[in-house]
């Protein structure tokens, strides 16, 4: 059974953004899939990613319990992935986390992941030659 049952996917994502906005960070898109979250955010540079991250998991895992949004306890799993992205890609991102549900059923999490770490591994070896 999925973590995040689409009848509460929206609840969540609207939980998500307050949390984002009352931290004064920018949200430019947003889509939780039933076992994962993407988000693309800008943060203020003196965050770190992991900060962010925790202070986001730690409310909305809270925000989820309190309201029984799922079956059981819900967890956060303990690790996630960040990617700097360019402004002149923020266009192309945004519709890649906006059409996760019809990605999602070409690829898996596990087979995205992969792809993602993959790619990104290449770019920094390529700029570290």
């Amino acid at each position: 059974m999925p973590a995040i049952l689409e009848q509460h996917r929206q609840r969540i994502e609207k939980y998500i953004t307050g949390i984002v906005n009352n931290n004064q960070w920018q949200l430019y898109a947003i889509y939780a899939n039933p076992e994962h979250v993407h988000m693309l955010i800008s943060r203020a540079p003196s965050l770190d990613e992991e900060s962010l991250t925790t202070i986001i998991a730690n409310s909305s895992e809270q925000f989820i319990n309190k309201n029984k949004l799922c079956v059981g306890m819900f967890l956060w799993q303990q690790s996630c992935s960040a990617f700097s992205v360019s402004k002149r890609d923020i266009p192309k991102v945004c519709k890649y986390i906006l059409d996760q549900k019809e990605h999602h059923r070409k690829h898996n999490f596990e087979e995205e992941q992969e792809t993602f770490l993959k790619f990104y591994q290449q770019t920094i070896n390529k700029k570290s030659k």
